[in-house]
């Protein structure tokens, strides 16, 4: 059985979602031409590809949000979020402007590019600008359900489309703004988001042959971040693993961090990007072993945390 690709859906969903809505526009920064052809067909006259020039795009689609349009820009994530931030400032969040940010090539997918076509730190970047909501999805039907359900809202919104999905059938549908608990636990919260909640799942398993109960939770909205289902997990275990395809300065974990202060005693750890530029080449995967985003690599966090306590 073959999977859809994420990035093939986000062209699906702006077909059927164009065709019901005209008020629908897509621009794009001279990628997904092909399989955006049935949009651009279906909906005449507003698919734009406005070539390498992303910060223009960003200011078009603002104009266009101005007359009533739903905007959409599309390209990969270093060039629409960090080469076009200022007009994602000025010209959508200070006049009030809602957008639909779709990137491709988050954090180190485009791996065999280089640095060059890295982007970890988006998240922290949108979340300066206030009122800007992030979604995460990590399959199509994540997606095409997140999509639908919030781009009409009246704020600018950036979906991060990870190259790779999670293998993980979740037992209760995606939401905006909740998130899902993929496996009970007591003794430590894995807290993860995008491809790497088979991250979670594996340490979660690896885990629980030596004893220990890990609680899954799966986050497919970064801002706002459901802090009710996250406390009410961590009053639970007093530990928290939080694994992220971003910096760790800014991204999900700090938001962890900032949420939990002071209500519950606390251990922490984070599996994630440090703070540098990712230089070497390799494979997505190979980057990921480096980095421990891997269940090994969430094994070896987590019990940094266990052992102390259970000696």
């Amino acid at each position: 059985m073959t999977t859809r690709s994420i990035r093939q859906q986000f062209a699906d969903t702006m077909l059927e979602v164009g065709q019901a809505d005209p008020r629908l526009c897509v621009l794009v920064g001279d990628i997904s031409h092909f399989i955006l052809q049935p949009f651009a067909k279906a909906c005449p006259g507003r698919y734009y590809n406005i070539g390498i020039c992303e910060p223009s795009m960003v200011s078009v689609a603002a104009g266009l949000a101005k007359t009533g349009l739903y905007p959409v820009v599309h390209t990969i994530a270093p060039f629409l979020i960090e080469r076009s931030f200022e007009q994602f400032k000025l010209d959508f969040v200070y006049h009030g402007l809602g957008g639909s940010v779709i990137t491709v090539g988050g954090a180190f997918d485009y791996s065999n590019l280089g640095c060059t076509h890295h982007c970890y730190g988006d998240f922290a970047l949108m979340k300066t600008l206030p009122g800007t909501r992030i979604y995460h999805p990590a399959t199509a039907s994540e997606l095409d359900t997140l999509f639908k359900a919030t781009y009409r809202d009246a704020c600018l919104r950036l979906y991060r489309l990870p190259a790779r999905s999670h293998g993980v059938k979740l037992s209760s549908a995606v939401e905006p703004g909740r998130i899902v608990r993929v496996r009970e636990g007591s003794d430590v919260t894995l807290v993860a988001t995008g491809p790497q909640l088979d991250s979670a799942v594996g340490a979660a398993e690896r885990l629980a042959a030596s004893g220990h109960s890990a609680e899954v939770l799966y986050v497919p909205t970064i801002r706002p971040l459901d802090t009710e289902t996250l406390g009410r997990s961590v009053s639970r275990t007093g530990r928290v693993v939080v694994i992220e395809e971003h910096l760790t300065s800014g991204g999900l974990g700090d938001d962890v961090l900032r949420a939990l202060a002071g209500k519950t005693p606390l251990a922490y750890r984070s599996v994630s990007i440090p703070d540098r530029l990712v230089t070497d080449y390799g494979t997505y995967d190979q980057h990921c072993v480096r980095l421990g985003l891997t269940p090994e690599g969430v094994e070896r966090a987590a019990r940094e945390i266990l052992t102390p306590q259970r000696a």
